[in-house]
């Protein structure tokens, strides 16, 4: 059996994990981020989860094939550099090579929706498909793109940003600095941006009720029958559909999976957006089209697909 080690480093969490070959995550560590701080110290802290977890599994570093790293920002797995992420307040730092002198194996490094995008790709609700694309909507919304078995991140190692297509020009401002991108209205933060400017057009809604709006309040009320909840609803359905036809209308990949709390909906918000996505998708009349599934591993598919990294580039 072989085995490997696989780091989601994050803005507010590091998690380490030791995968088998048969994609089983057999222990896992994890320490505060505690952002900002040098990079050097960051590094220190993933050699030193990575080190607990291998401890917890039963087993020794001599045991190990090699790390993976899934991280935010822009990872060139080339040159095993993080050349920039504005989250971590990383600049051109040369984590693999942090990582291969701690731990003393080979290491690969790539962004951590691609590295999410592969882990349902060799384990998850992408597994045996050729080609599949998996959108994350979270505080943003993330993208991760597999052809033929390796990940496509662009000649720049910046791409698969689908969450940075502009579905309404002139829309509201996203943090890139565009307007009106499919993450300002299909991300959990768009939703609840949505919900609040449905509140305050609608002070009668009975969604005042809340005293913290949440990405699940408007899909809530909704099911209580409060037409200004179902308002929010459709238009998030409506944004998430057509960002997704966008993706599907540049890849058609044989599987598009879709992750994030907001899909723990279900068919409330699949069965609405499949049918808008099959009567607008440019390829409906094919008798093959992709698959849109949710996501199985979710806060797992970032370590499994970061510990198969060696396998993806």
């Amino acid at each position: 059996m072989k085995y490997y080690i696989g780091i989601d480093l994050g803005g507010t969490n590091i998690v380490a994990g030791v995968v088998n070959e048969a994609y089983e995550i057999l222990a896992k560590a994890s320490v505060k981020t505690n952002l900002p701080r040098p990079e050097q110290e960051i590094a220190a802290d993933m050699a030193k989860v990575a080190k607990e977890a291998v401890e917890k599994a039963g087993l020794t570093l001599e045991q190990i094939e090699w790390v993976g790293i899934g991280t935010p920002g822009v990872a060139n797995s080339e040159t095993g550099i993080i050349e920039y992420s504005n989250n971590l307040g990383f600049f051109n730092t040369p984590m693999v090579k942090y990582m291969e002198e701690a731990l003393g194996k080979p290491a690969f490094i790539e962004n951590d929706a691609n590295a999410a995008a592969y882990g349902e790709y060799v384990a998850g609700a992408a597994k045996g498909a050729k080609n599949a694309v998996c959108i994350t909507l979270g505080t943003g919304v993330g993208g991760g793109i597999v052809i033929n078995g390796k990940i496509y991140s662009g000649s720049n190692f910046g791409g698969a940003e689908i969450g940075h297509m502009v579905i309404s020009v002139d829309g509201p401002q996203c943090t890139c600095g565009r307007k009106g991108c499919f993450e300002v209205y299909s991300s959990a933060t768009g939703l609840i941006r949505m919900t609040k400017e449905a509140l305050a057009e609608h002070p009668d809604s009975m969604m005042k009720a809340e005293e913290r709006i949440t990405g699940r309040t408007a899909f809530d009320y909704m099911r209580k029958g409060d037409a200004a909840a179902k308002e929010v609803v459709d238009k998030y359905i409506k944004y998430l559909a057509a960002g997704i036809t966008n993706t599907l209308n540049i890849f058609q990949p044989d599987v598009l999976c879709i992750g994030g709390g907001v899909c723990n909906e279900g068919d409330p918000l699949l069965l609405p957006m499949k049918e808008i996505v099959a009567r607008e998708n440019y390829t409906r009349n094919s008798k093959k089209n992709a698959e849109i599934v949710i996501a199985k591993l979710g806060n797992d598919a970032g370590i499994i697909g970061a510990a198969f990294l060696g396998n993806a580039q």
